[in-house]
């Protein structure tokens, strides 16, 4: 008979989270189990083994560690059953086999890391600390706590019962659509109009028309696009691998209809893959069309994402922007290859994701609402005052002048001297000439 037993390792630097695990005793053998839950050392009851909420913790700080305790539930829930199950059958096991089963039920065990891996932002996140993309609208507020306008976008928020909270714009009502194109200039383009534009791009590129598809009007005056049916042909000096490397942004991306186009925004018509015209999409074709093992295929559309950028303002925007790219990435796998693409793969993606689509002031290059007046205590010779400054970008219009938060996002390709590994972390800002 195996047990079970639950396990919090501190972290080795001052005042930051550490993170739970589990062991898995068999026969004598002790194996672990890591997990990416995070509490930090006042909030773990060794006596128990369970999380500790005390009470003078914030609400959003509880929500998150009722939500990591049913996590820890559940898993040690299913990590007995199947201990029970290998009882039931007989036979020899081992701890390692016991771990081998809990880890291929990948449902239930990713969901809570897949959600906060979409959620994360890398400006304001630490190494050991998690910052979500905030709500940046108010248009939730009414749900009550959680929903407010600087509130961080929790899992728990989002999925389960609240699992209808964030739709798409063609899914909220007339009025919520009107108030954020008046209070935000949210405007969702039409696919065509997007095609139109992203043809114009590969124009440029290729030095030729229609080379994805060709556009024309039907005869109730509908604008429409025929893909093209040939192998995509690449002009002298170019290669399908400097495409798929050719870096692509969309600003104040919305939910990214020019990046990806599962689905026209403006209608909620599905659009079907063979007739997608994201910069993406295109990008996807391309690898599909010059690779044949999934190897090759993932080295390369790993290279795609890793070119796509986009930013925008409103946290939920950028949570259905981010989930259609990824969405987009498991769709093309499974009609390429039959099958459904390994977690690992998909987490790695949602990595890249989470960096390249990432929630911005435009204007400013900072996360938004991060700049503004500022208080700071003067000493002088009749003891101290409060002096008020306010922010010089904001007074002068200058975009690198900001007391904000810069926003960073990652170079793949540049080496970062910190780490020595591939993936630079730059400001936005820095890029702009």
């Amino acid at each position: 008979m195996a047990s079970i037993k639950v396990k919090f390792r501190p972290s080795t630097a001052s005042g930051r989270e550490g993170s739970i695990y589990y062991q898995v005793i068999h026969g004598r053998i002790v194996r672990q189990v890591k997990t990416d839950y995070r509490i930090f050392d006042t909030e773990w009851d060794k006596r128990t083994s369970l999380v500790k909420i005390l009470p003078e913790i914030g609400e959003n700080r509880k929500r998150y560690l009722r939500e990591v305790a049913e996590h820890i539930d559940w898993d040690t829930r299913r990590l007995k059953a199947i201990v029970a199950q290998c009882d039931r059958q007989g036979g020899i096991y081992s701890a390692d086999s016991i771990i081998e089963k809990f880890n291929g039920q990948t449902g239930e065990q990713s969901l809570f890391r897949f959600m906060q891996g979409m959620l994360k932002d890398h400006t304001t996140s630490k190494e050991d600390i998690q910052r979500n993309i905030f709500w940046a609208t108010s248009d939730y507020e009414y749900l009550g706590e959680g929903y407010q306008y600087d509130s961080p976008i929790l899992p728990c928020l989002i999925t389960g019962d609240n699992g209808h909270v964030i739709m798409p714009r063609i899914l909220k009502s007339r009025d919520t659509q009107t108030a954020r194109s008046r209070e935000m200039a949210e405007v969702f383009t039409p696919s065509w109009i997007c095609n139109a534009q992203n043809n114009l791009i590969d124009e440029a590129w290729f030095g030729r028309k229609d080379v994805f598809n060709t556009e024309y009007t039907d005869e109730q005056g509908c604008h429409r696009w025929r893909p093209s049916s040939e192998k995509i042909q690449f002009p002298e000096g170019k290669t399908w691998k400097d495409y798929v490397r050719d870096n692509r942004l969309e600003i104040t991306c919305g939910e990214a209809p020019y990046i990806v186009s599962r689905y026209d925004t403006t209608t909620g018509e599905t659009i079907p893959i063979e007739e997608r015209i994201g910069l993406l999409d295109r990008k996807l074709r391309v690898v599909g069309e010059n690779t044949e093992t999934s190897g090759k295929w993932l080295e390369w559309v790993q290279e795609a994402y890793k070119s796509i950028y986009a930013y925008e303002w409103q946290g939920d925007n950028l949570l259905i922007a981010r989930e259609s790219m990824l969405i987009s990435f498991i769709e093309y796998y499974q009609q390429k290859f039959g099958k459904r693409p390994l977690l690992k793969s998909i987490n790695y993606i949602a990595y890249i994701i989470s960096w390249n689509v990432w929630q911005m002031d435009g204007l400013k290059g900072v996360i938004p609402n991060s700049c503004g007046e500022r208080q700071t205590v003067v000493a002088d010779l009749f003891g101290t005052r409060e002096e008020v400054c306010q922010c010089e970008g904001c007074q002068k219009d200058d975009i690198r002048r900001h007391n904000g938060i810069y926003c960073q996002i990652k170079d793949w390709r540049a080496k970062d001297p910190k780490t020595g590994k591939m993936g630079k972390r730059i400001r936005f800002i820095d890029l702009i000439k």
